[in-house]
Order: structure tokens, then sequence, then C-alpha cells
């Protein structure tokens, strides 16, 4: 019988979290500090666990919005020399915390974060590119997400997209100063989303990208790169239509695991599916947290040393402005039959 951990970690807040390990063991979140969707001012936040994920501390604000604007989209990882980046988007045209929203908003330009001491303290920089020329009438900014990775060239790695109106197109950019300028965007997934990028060495790269032009709020699909993500196929759909935002990352037994958020009716919650093969095929879904709204997902995992996996996810508790951040601690071991991982299509 599995065991799965399931605790609350933070309250009043939509978070959309993404997860880092700090090289002394710091769990670190990056999260939008407001109970709801971007619908007035707000910041992105950065709280710490120093106890594997059980309790958690505010230990920064990344990126402190303007007046009338909300920073929260972001994208984190590590530069080579060991600080922590994160890219930061938002909107403008926000009203004060509690305000109703009246009027058409914009993306705005995102914020390079950039933290040398385990996230205390930011320098932070507007120098984030504008979108692929021929592509800005799809919008005013583009919007970092994910992880950021290294690619087998040593340049810094993130997905981004744009979106106007139900349009969405996806890109990888590169930095080749250690993630203090971007650019070298080049199409990942023209109906792309939100997406996660995984290097699994030499010039192979997996990522999970969310498509929104399916019907029923979208599916995850896998695109693929075999030329250190200069050019992308899309490879095959992850998820069901409503199973969407998802997360990948190599696990230390050699598994590739993707988490995605599940917002199918009757059965809210997070699920993950294992590959053994680096992304030619996966197991089945599984089962690591139940939410009670629809309203749920993003989820963001890190690795203990012992091998158990933190995931942080949010939830919608009900309509009216109350949400979470909650986490799911567990072992993949669990998940292993007679040795071996769970099999499927």
């Amino acid at each position: 019988m599995s065991r799965i951990e399931e605790f609350t970690a933070i309250q009043g807040v939509c978070a959309w979290p993404n997860l880092q390990r700090l090289a002394d063991g710091t769990l670190v979140a990056f999260i939008w500090n407001q109970p709801c969707h971007g619908l007035w001012e707000g910041d992105l936040d950065c709280w710490a666990s120093e106890d594997d994920g059980g309790t958690w501390r505010l230990r920064s604000r990344v990126a402190q919005h303007e007046p009338g604007t909300a920073r929260m989209n972001c994208a984190a990882g590590f530069a080579r020399n060991g600080d922590l980046i994160v890219l930061c988007s938002g909107w403008d045209k926000c009203p004060p915390v509690g305000s109703p929203h009246k009027g058409t908003r914009h993306i705005m330009r995102p914020w390079i974060c950039r933290s040398p001491d385990g996230c205390r303290t930011w320098d932070v920089t507007d120098d984030f590119p504008d979108p692929p020329a021929g592509r800005k009438v799809m919008g005013t900014a583009i919007v970092p997400f994910g992880n950021l990775a290294a690619a087998a060239d040593g340049s810094l790695c993130v997905a981004a997209y744009l979106k106007q109106g139900t349009e969405r197109e996806c890109y990888l950019l590169r930095s080749r100063d250690d993630g203090r300028t971007w650019g070298e965007p080049a199409v990942l997934n023209p109906q792309g989303n939100e997406t996660t990028i995984l290097h699994l060495g030499g010039g192979r790269w997996l990522a999970s990208s969310r498509n929104n032009q399916h019907e029923m709020s979208g599916i995850v699909e896998l695109c693929t790169s075999e030329d250190d993500g200069h050019t992308w196929q899309r490879s095959k759909p992850l998820t069901m239509p409503g199973q969407v935002t998802s997360h990948l990352m190599r696990v230390q037994d050699g598994r590739v695991l993707l988490s995605y958020g599940n917002r199918n009716w009757g059965n809210f919650g997070v699920d993950v599916r294992f590959s053994e093969d680096e992304g030619g095929s996966w197991g089945p879904p599984i089962r690591i947290a139940s939410t009670p709204q629809q309203d749920c997902g993003y989820p963001s995992s890190v690795q203990l040393p012992d091998g158990r996996l933190v995931t942080a996810y949010y939830t919608s508790i009900s309509r009216d402005y109350h949400y979470e951040m909650r986490v799911a601690r567990w072992n993949p071991d669990d998940f292993l039959t007679e040795g071996k991982p769970v099999n499927g299509w």
C-alpha cells in the first residue's frame, strides 16, 4: 500500500507554484500571493521550507508589483554559477486588492530576477526580449513558464508563450550569458501554451505543452527535439481532455515523471505518469492528490536525497476567493511492481 502525505502549506494564495531545491537542501516555492487569478494587484513571493516541505515561511518578495499591476506568471531555475533566476511576467490595469476588475488588460514584459544568496535578496532588470519579429500581433509580451534548463551547448533555456484570444504559440528561448539576457526564439509548439522542458542529455529534449486548441479546456501533449532545442516536433497526447498544465522531471532511478492537473468533473486533483524509456511510452495515470474544486493543479516537484518526491500544487477551496497551496510528499518506489516501474500506454 502506497503512502502519500497531503497537507496544506500556504493559505490564501492562488500560488501556481514553481518548486526548486537549493544546494543546502532548502525547498523554495515561487508563488502568486493573492487568492484570485490575477484579478487585482499582487506580487510573486518566495516561500521556503527547511524540513522537506513540512512547514513553510515567507523568505522574500521576488517581484514587487508596481501600482496597478500584478506580477505572477513565472519560470525559475539555476544559472551555471548557482544563482537562482526567476523570469516573472504579469498583467497591467489591475485594481487594488479586493476591487472588481474592469477594462482590458495587457501582458507585461517579464522581469529577470536573480538571487545569489539563497533567494533572500533579488536583482531585478527588465531586459527580457519582445515577441519574435512578425509575432507581436499576437500579444504585447511573451510569458515564461516552467523550469530553466541547461542545453548541451552550454546555453540556458526556457519555454515562453504568446497569447491572443484563443491563439497560443510557444517558443524555446536561450541565454548565452548565464541568464542575464535572452533571445534566439525557436518555435516549440505552434499551438502551445504553458510548457515545461526537460533536457535528456546530448541534443535530446522533451517538453510537455498545454494545447488549448483542444475541446474541453485543452490537453497536455509531448514535444521532442533531437538537435538541442533548435527544432521541435509535436509527438503525442499525454493526457485526456481537461487534464492540463504539467511538469516534467527525471527521478533518481532514471524514469521521467510527468505531473498535471486533472479538472475532469468528479475527479479533481493531481495525477502523474512515468516513462521508463525517456518519453517513448508512458505508464497509467496515478493519483497523488485530490482537490475539492475544478480550479486546481499546476504541480511542480523536486526530489529529496532519500528518494521521496515533494509536489506542490494549488486548489480553490470555494468559489469566493478561497485558495491555498498544498503539498503531496510521496515515494516513487511505491509505484513499482516486482522492482520494475508500472508499465502502460
